[in-house]
């Protein structure tokens, strides 16, 4: 009998200590999350349909793509998403304590890219027709959305955001607004869908 106090303290001790761990974790977790939150106010993302709020419509047109309910269960309406519910960037906004990242064809002023803006267009490519091309890829179109193409939208969308450079240099003037763009498909609507020869 006079091992069975040492056996409960040792396991009193071993769940004290297990809870001790546990509650240090979580506490943790926690402290690492909130300078996250503060951290960063913008979420820009760039890709295909895996990461596309939105821009595909803007691009391609309302004739393909995602139809509904394309983003209805979790927001109620279509939203453009090549998902029924919401994909890995409104995860990383919601967890930023960020709105959902906005389409970037879908803004018109600084003040739409508040919390940041989605670049990514389903069926988008890292590389350019010209290059899947010359790889000997003949069935990629010309106006297929790259790369290249989602970070010069980029670079566009800074010179909005942030109209003068760490020099003090004047980017774009006194302009707050990109309403005179055009989707690539409104820009490329000359260039034939046909592969060069």
């Amino acid at each position: 009998s006079s091992t069975c106090p040492t056996r409960n303290r040792e396991t009193e001790r071993s769940s004290m200590a297990s809870s001790a761990t546990m509650l240090a974790v979580v506490l943790l977790v926690l402290a690492a999350a909130q300078p996250a939150r503060a951290c960063y106010s913008r979420v820009f993302s760039f890709g295909d349909s895996l990461a596309d709020t939105g821009n595909y419509r803007y691009v391609y047109g309302n004739d393909t793509g995602p139809r509904l309910p394309y983003g209805e269960t979790f927001f109620h309406r279509a939203t453009g998403r090549f998902s029924n519910g919401r994909i890995v960037v409104d995860f990383i906004a919601d967890a930023l304590g960020l709105p959902f990242v906005r389409p970037y064809w879908s803004g018109r002023s600084s003040e739409d890219f508040a919390g940041g803006a989605n670049f990514a267009v389903g069926a988008a490519t890292a590389l350019s027709p010209e290059v899947l091309w010359e790889h000997g890829f003949t069935a990629a179109r010309a106006d297929l959305v790259h790369l290249d193409m989602e970070m010069k939208w980029f670079r566009d969308l800074l010179h909005l955001l942030c109209p003068t450079d760490v020099a003090g240099s004047d980017w774009i003037g006194s302009q707050n607004s990109i309403s005179s763009r055009q989707p690539p498909n409104r820009v490329l609507a000359g260039v034939p869908h046909d592969v060069p020869e």
